[in-house]
């Protein structure tokens, strides 16, 4: 069987703060002299989605200085080299630091730097996909986007939504547009913990290209039709749909064999992985073990995550070859 650490492929759905190494967030948090989130507590169980969203927002808090979102890239790139990454979208919440630090430029540009550094060294490509929490204003996600447009030559590809779905996407839609017409892909979280409508909603009002998590599209027949249709990929993640209460009730109850055998384009993430523990390659270990999937399997989930991305149709040729050399030597 074939070592899914060193097996190549895309991480589409990764939260920057979320990976940030437990060792480091201490570091950072004892040099700026806050508490570390209790999240980072061992054993840490979230009561629920609200839960979840007040321990992430301690974590971005700790992060103060250019410096800080600087070294977080960088070891990103380390950790997901290791994990058989050869290209990432990240996931980066601008307007959670562009208001409380008083420069939206700085953590952007500072993450790009380690990015930058952290390709140099280790052979990894990350771009950025700046997201807006849902709960917050339109006027700054209109802020993020100005900023992100800014840097789209440096490498921002994409324009996201995240946080709370009991905010719909609609509200939303103008500054999409604008995103979208400014060169950016649409790739917001949708059907994580609400139902289909906020699929269907990110389609229609947002004009999505991928959808973050989207497992409850798997309830409507006629969206699956649509997202096939439209070749919209899901961007999957397993732990944190289990690790979060009132999402899905246990690993075995996972809706993704479904979304595989129903035809839809699956791709495996690991979200926020410091968070819960579990990298990339522990999330495809994860779906092979919990759903007796082959090797055959995991390279098609890999290449699904390339073919996914938004990558350049060089890099995605050479990432799909390596797949199918690790197939090869793994019969």
């Amino acid at each position: 069987m074939g070592d899914l650490s060193s097996l190549p492929k895309a991480h589409l759905h990764v939260h920057l703060e979320g990976s940030i190494r437990p060792r480091t967030l201490s570091e950072i948090a004892a040099r700026h002299r806050l508490t570390l989130p209790a999240c980072f507590e061992k054993g840490y169980r979230f009561r629920d989605f609200a839960d979840f969203n007040l321990q992430y927002r301690a974590i971005r808090a700790c992060l103060r200085e250019a410096r800080d979102f600087r070294r977080i890239a960088f070891e990103f790139c380390q950790d997901e080299a290791a994990q058989g990454v050869r290209y990432a979208e990240v996931t980066f919440t601008l307007g959670a630091h562009g208001p409380r630090l008083e420069s939206w430029e700085m953590p952007l540009e500072s993450v790009l730097e380690g990015f930058e550094a952290g390709r140099e060294r280790f052979g990894i490509t990350c771009r950025v996909i700046v997201d807006h929490g849902r709960s917050k204003p339109p006027e700054l996600a209109w802020r993020a986007l100005e900023t992100a447009l800014r840097y789209r030559d440096r490498g921002v590809v994409g324009f996201g939504l995240g946080g709370d779905e009991k905010y719909p996407p609609e509200i939303f839609a103008d500054v999409f547009h604008a995103a979208v017409d400014g060169g950016l892909h649409s790739v917001p979280h949708a059907g994580e913990i609400t139902g289909p409508e906020s699929i269907r909603g990110a389609l229609v009002a947002l004009r999505a290209e991928r959808i973050g998590h989207g497992i409850s599209a798997i309830e409507d027949q006629s969206l699956v039709e649509e997202l096939k249709s439209r070749g919209v990929a899901l961007e999957v993640c397993l732990t944190s749909n289990v690790a979060i209460p009132a999402l899905v009730p246990s690993i075995d109850r996972h809706p993704l064999p479904r979304l595989i055998d129903a035809g839809l384009t699956v791709t495996i993430n690991s979200d926020t992985p410091a968070i819960f523990s579990a990298p990339i390659a522990s999330e495809y270990e994860l779906a092979k073990k919990t759903f007796g999937l082959n090797d055959e399997a995991m390279a098609e989930l890999a290449r699904a995550s390339v073919t996914a991305s938004f990558a350049g149709e060089s890099a995605k040729s050479s990432i799909q070859s390596e797949i199918s050399r690790w197939l090869e030597e793994s019969r």
